[in-house]
């Protein structure tokens, strides 16, 4: 009984995650997540110490503490200065759609894309009001860019956090194997979105100047100290994140050094430690917490070991980079790569390093396809529309489909050249 109750709950959960809803509630991804969890202990499908034993501690952990010098550095305005001094090159709009994609993509390895999408999004629609650019292709630029290159490094997202976790990885490796496909994909997308908005990237219907003047005041609303923000602020949280990713090159463990430099940064003379707080994506680490404790209650039933070895038995196996790659895409595409990848790190334990990373890398990668592929798509659709500019499934789509595909073959590729290799060696 408790396991079809098990199971029951499982598919109820992540049918309502890759619907986005429930029909009549105003129930979110999070709020369906959480309530899955509540239904599997309300139930007595999963006892109440199973379902905390369940919660992965080192992976909420160093997401709060990367989520804390993230922080730090948007209520100082440093995203704001570095969106709006990227703004001074609208007057060339290739050049500044490739800024725009480098300085995404690279601050996105560096810091959870969410909140670089979330805090760049809004200074970024500023200045493309203000210049009268087309939004739509520079925003869509901004979300591709952010995704993939927050594929190259172990806190670039969450998804790449937990497979870290569970997978027990390097920080160095897992950087130096990515680090080709990232760099191929960013320039591939770049390509994809200038051929598709060639000539178009200024023309268009777009709000007035005024209306620019209006949204740059709402990105600034956020930073502490005015728009300009605060210059040893930024310097404190630039040295924070200098030192935690020198110190995740070391032995210790990724959590202790993030939640440090959070600690170190919320004791402030000046800075509000509750606005410091305020920021952290609360609903991201609810949605983390709900989705393990319904993964524990599937667990229980064995579904998921004689799933395996199912697979096993027609000759299919996940830890197989490119049935892996294929998986992780499709998954990511239908529920978001965070609960896809939630879900697929259950059936890799023993695997080597290489599935590890395949996952890391096509799961982030088919973010990009439709736009609920990504929370990250979400959040720039979302910003832009606070400021009256309208992104659409259907324009994300347009570019989104392309730069997928092509950077999935570029993973295939990749992994085609390393097996070529490995042969050779051997």
């Amino acid at each position: 009984m408790n396991a079809t109750l098990c199971t029951a709950i499982f598919a109820v959960t992540y049918c309502g995650i890759a619907v986005g809803g429930v029909p009549g509630l105003t129930l979110d991804r999070t709020g369906i997540a959480l309530l899955g969890a509540i239904a599997m202990v309300a139930s007595g499908a999963l006892p109440l110490g199973q379902a905390l034993g369940a919660l992965d501690a080192p992976t909420l952990l160093l997401l709060f503490g990367l989520m804390l010098v993230s922080a730090q550095l948007r209520l100082s305005g440093f995203y704001a200065r570095a969106a709006a001094a990227l703004g001074c090159l609208a007057g060339r709009p290739r050049r500044f759609l490739l800024l725009v994609m480098l300085a995404s993509g690279g601050l996105s390895a560096l810091l959870v894309n969410d909140i670089v999408c979330l805090a760049f999004t809004p200074v970024l629609t500023a200045a493309l009001l203000r210049a009268r650019l087309r939004p739509a292709p520079y925003l869509i630029g901004l979300a591709c860019a952010s995704n993939i290159g927050s594929a190259a490094t172990l806190i670039g997202n969450p998804q790449n956090m937990l497979i870290g976790q569970v997978g027990r990885l390097a920080f160095g490796p897992f950087l130096a194997w990515c680090a080709v496909p990232v760099v191929l994909a960013l320039a591939a997308a770049y390509g994809i979105v200038l051929a598709l908005y060639r000539g178009r990237l200024t023309d268009g219907a777009v709000p007035s100047a005024a209306a620019g003047d209006g949204a740059l005041a709402y990105a600034a609303g956020g930073v502490w100290g005015g728009p300009d923000g605060n210059a040893w602020q930024r310097r404190k949280g630039l040295l924070a994140a200098g030192a935690v990713v020198a110190l995740f090159f070391t032995p210790l463990p990724r959590e202790t050094v993030a939640l440090a430099a959070g600690g170190v940064l919320l004791c402030s003379r000046r800075m509000d430690s509750r606005r410091l707080l305020g920021l952290v994506d609360w609903s991201l680490i609810l949605l983390f917490c709900g989705l393990f404790v319904v993964i524990a209650g599937l667990e229980t039933t064995g579904l998921p070991a004689r799933l395996l070895a199912w697979l096993a038995g027609h000759g299919v196996s996940l830890a197989e980079p490119y049935v892996l790659t294929a998986a992780g895409a499709a998954l990511s595409n239908l529920v978001s790569n965070v609960p896809a990848v939630m879900l697929l790190t259950r059936f890799l334990e023993g695997a080597p390093a290489v599935s590890w990373y395949t996952l890391a890398v096509a799961s982030t990668f088919a973010g990009n396809l439709v736009t609920i592929g990504s929370i990250a798509n979400l959040i720039v659709i979302e910003q832009a529309r606070a400021q009256g500019v309208r992104l659409g499934f259907r324009e994300h789509a347009r570019a989104g489909i392309p730069v997928t595909l092509v950077s999935l073959a570029i993973l295939a590729g990749w992994l085609l050249v390393l097996g070529g290799c490995a042969k050779m060696a051997s």
